[in-house]
């Protein structure tokens, strides 16, 4: 007797078979690949320019420091971390606070500061306002970095605060969210005061937060000459600002940034300077000479600008995919929207410098288009001398149960 097999009995175990690959199938597209916390992918080093020497520096000034800006990579200390009186170089907290205030909405360039009573009696360097007297927020400005006004200062720390009192409690939340450990500002301006100290590397470190953030403050800082006119019951007159900053004219490339000087402080700078794209700090404190002074910021910069060559990357990743879980794609297109510049030392070569592209890890849909998604790093052995940032190219959306199930379904059936 011939039996033939039960059609309906074998399409069942047909049925089940297929859904059993159908789950197979979805589980493995739902699955996350385990791995490091990076995703790392070693990339080809590129162009630089090359140069570098190396000298033996001595420094007459009791403290000192020198720091590369873009990175702040210290590059020569002597003493940095002694709190001292830092004369005139307060200022440059004072700008930083109004900059911010700036920045933030709070003012403009073109508001009004009034001098009170307080501001005008101010003593040491100044330009000599008159209680009342009004004054722009950029003339104050040119007031501060040029001419050093001790007043201008206060009455801008009065714009800025309501009253230097409340001005100084600022700078001294400012000083300690920018990790200036040894700052203690007791005015808004540098006229010694007790306790009114900081230390050459807090300098550095508020310079550097200016400069960077705010490279508007070199249109100002590198005037030699300039003036406002004095608004008063008596009528106007013109006032010249000189910069007291006399090593702008000294050192080739020097930008800024402010002196100071005082009885107790003695001669005190941070001097900025660029070359090449380079852009290095030099802070000076106590210095018995004006020649000393700068004698010595100029062996600082001479030193660094030896010390340091510029690494630039124009290819920093030509357009590529990466591989991305549970998204309607299993691939993301990856861009940068930038170049990156970089500062080897002193016996660090341009071949050394490694590349790593460091995705989120997992790195899971839904992505927006401009998301960033990760970094490329540049690194000297474990130092790492910058990065810049991967963004998505497209959007990619995330894989629903529905969207799994059909995108299976036509896979099974294609074949």
């Amino acid at each position: 007797m011939l039996h033939f097999p039960d059609r309906k009995k074998m399409g069942r175990k047909k049925n089940i078979r297929r859904l059993s690959v159908i789950t197979v199938l979805i589980f493995i597209i739902f699955a996350n690949t385990n791995g490091t916390n990076l995703m790392v992918y070693a990339e080809e080093q590129t162009e630089t320019q090359a140069a570098d020497q190396t000298e033996v520096l001595e420094v007459e000034s009791p403290s000192c420091i020198l720091v590369e800006a873009s990175t702040g990579q210290v590059l020569f200390e002597k003493n940095c971390d002694e709190a001292m009186a830092p004369a005139s170089v307060t200022k440059v907290m004072t700008l930083l606070l109004a900059f911010e205030a700036i920045g933030a909405g709070q003012m403009t360039l073109d508001d009004i500061v009034t001098v009170s009573e307080h501001a005008a009696s101010m003593g040491g360097s100044q330009c000599f306002f008159e209680a009342g007297e009004e004054q722009t927020v950029e003339d104050m400005i040119k007031c501060i970095i040029i001419a050093s006004g001790n007043d201008a200062a206060v009455a801008m720390a009065e714009k800025v605060a309501g009253s230097e009192e409340a001005f100084v409690k600022k700078m001294n939340e400012r000083a300690a969210e920018l990790g200036m450990t040894n700052a203690s500002f007791k005015n808004a301006c540098g006229l010694d005061a007790d306790g009114h100290k900081m230390s050459a590397r807090d300098i550095s470190i508020m310079s550097r937060e200016l400069i960077t953030k705010y490279p508007a403050i070199f249109d100002y800082s590198g005037i030699w000459m300039d003036s406002i006119i004095h608004k008063t019951r008596r009528g106007e007159s013109q006032f010249d600002l000189v910069n007291t900053n006399k090593f702008l004219n000294m050192y080739t490339g020097a930008t800024g940034l402010k002196t100071g000087f005082t009885n107790t402080a003695k001669y005190c700078m941070s001097a900025t300077a660029e070359r090449d794209g380079i852009q290095l700090i030099a802070v000076i404190m106590g210095a018995d000479t004006k020649d000393i002074r700068n004698k010595d910021a100029c062996r600082l910069l001479d030193y660094g600008y030896s010390m340091c060559q510029k690494y630039t990357d124009l290819n920093i990743l030509q357009e590529k995919e990466i591989s991305i879980d549970n998204g309607t794609e299993s691939c993301v297109t990856i861009k940068t929207d930038s170049q990156f510049t970089g500062i080897l030392l002193a016996g660090e070569h341009a071949e050394d410098v490694k590349k790593k592209l460091e995705m989120r890890d997992p790195l899971t849909a839904p992505v927006d288009s401009g998301e960033e998604l990760g970094k490329m790093s540049y690194y000297i052995g474990e130092r790492c001398i910058g990065s810049v940032p991967i963004y998505a190219a497209e959007k990619v959306d995330s894989m629903s149960m529905k969207y799994a199930f059909v995108k299976v379904l036509k896979l099974q059936f294609t074949y």
